[in-house]
């Protein structure tokens, strides 16, 4: 099986303003851009705030015992399913988590987590 990774990093916003120009600028010359994904926050702080113990603790859960549903996760983390659906909401507007309905027997929703490591890059 290939493993397969996603890069979580930290940037400043002038480094992001000038990788989005020279992007812009590639596509603007019509030249290949590099297919390159990956979740970058400004600052360490920003981060911490959202990876939290428990959010990374949601996306081990999900990676490693495939629940078939939000409920069925919240019962495996012993947690309210109202915080865990919060949680699988940012996780996904990020790009962490992806999020789909299954309708055999009752209509739910199946997390998953599509990537076997996280890379942490940060620039000095």
């Amino acid at each position: 099986m290939k493993v397969k990774n996603i890069k979580i990093g930290v940037r400043s916003l002038d480094t992001a303003f000038e990788e989005w120009a020279q992007t812009f600028e590639k596509v603007r010359r019509g030249k290949k851009i590099d297919k390159r994904r990956g979740v970058y926050f400004t600052s360490l702080e920003a981060m911490r705030k959202v990876l939290t113990e428990k959010r990374l603790e949601l996306l081990h859960i999900i990676k490693d015992q495939q629940p078939d549903s939000v409920y069925e996760l919240s019962k495996i983390v012993k947690r309210d399913l109202k915080n865990i659906n919060s949680d699988l909401e940012l996780l996904r507007d990020i790009g962490l988590v992806s999020m789909s309905k299954a309708r055999k027997g009752r209509e739910r929703v199946i997390p998953r987590v599509n990537y076997d490591k996280i890379q942490l890059e940060i620039g000095v």
